[in-house]
């Protein structure tokens, strides 16, 4: 069995490889952007005739999220545009498709777990780019298996952990969003339950929710990560309407599982449990 990697050399990307090698996971291909640029069909046409692939995961996405309120066009040109690109090739060529996604496609304006069946209203540019790419997905390719998730980190690339860490070194006090709500996710256990769904050979297409168990607010995500790192630091609680960003966040977008437990067998570790795995791995 062959696996096509597109955005490999992202976070996703680099915890696929990651894992694979852990589990001895054979034909894995992993090709840098110059192959497998998923703007250029023509590109995307040659990758695929060359590997053919049985499943391909694209992790490509443009995730800047406030900087997509400037670059609609760009954004919408990756996460729609490169998603239906990559779904139509999958669809010529024979392959099954893992698409990620994201908890942003919902307006975050009611409490309670999020179903995969929940109304989508995206409240910026970004989910709004990927919910878009969700349905050229769909409408492209019966055999697809669409993944949204929330709040990635890992030991690799850039995001919140590691930043926090960093300013954790840097200063005695920080201010943290303490009123937008979800679930922090180790992007290790993302890549794994991805190829759990390979490996089971269930052809069970859909969306799934997958992020880790429990819930959090930026704050508390923060505090954890100081607190398990040893980090001095006086964390101040901050609302959302004190700290202005271009781009609107959901307040509460805490995701439900069960349809990925029950379907293919997959534990979903605790999210502290495995912050606590990603801080001892970057020590």
């Amino acid at each position: 069995m062959k696996i096509l990697v597109l955005g490999a050399s992202g976070q996703l990307g680099h915890c696929l490889k990651k894992v694979a090698e852990e589990r001895n996971f054979e034909g894995m291909i992993y090709p840098d952007e110059k192959e497998a640029n998923i703007l250029d069909k023509e590109l995307l046409e040659k990758l695929f005739a060359r590997e053919q692939p049985d499943f391909v995961i694209n992790c490509a996405a443009y995730t800047a999220v406030d900087k997509a309120e400037d670059e609609v066009d760009l954004c919408r040109r990756v996460n729609a545009e490169g998603a239906e690109n990559v779904a139509k090739a999958c669809a010529a060529h024979g392959a099954a498709l893992v698409h990620v996604s994201t908890d942003f496609i919902f307006k975050g304006d009611v409490t309670g777990v999020l179903s995969e069946d929940d109304p989508a209203e995206p409240v910026n540019i970004y989910g709004l780019t990927k919910l878009e790419g969700e349905a050229a997905v769909i409408g492209a390719l019966d055999k697809h298996f669409i993944l949204r998730t929330s709040w990635l980190y890992s030991e690799y690339g850039n995001n919140f952990v590691k930043t926090m860490l960093r300013l954790g070194k840097e200063r005695d006090e920080l201010g943290v969003i303490v009123d937008q709500v979800g679930t922090p996710t180790y992007a290790i256990d993302l890549a794994g339950a991805i190829l759990d769904i390979i490996q089971s050979g269930e052809a069970h297409y859909g969306v799934y929710h997958y992020s880790n168990e429990g819930v959090a607010s930026w704050f508390d995500f923060a505090r954890a990560v100081f607190d398990i790192s040893s980090t001095e630091v006086k964390l101040k609680p901050v609302k959302t309407s004190e700290y202005v960003t271009k781009a609107v966040r959901p307040a509460y977008s805490v995701m439900d599982k069960s349809k990925i437990k029950s379907t293919f067998g997959i534990h979903v570790p605790y999210w502290r449990e495995s912050l606590e795995v990603c801080i001892g791995r970057l020590n």
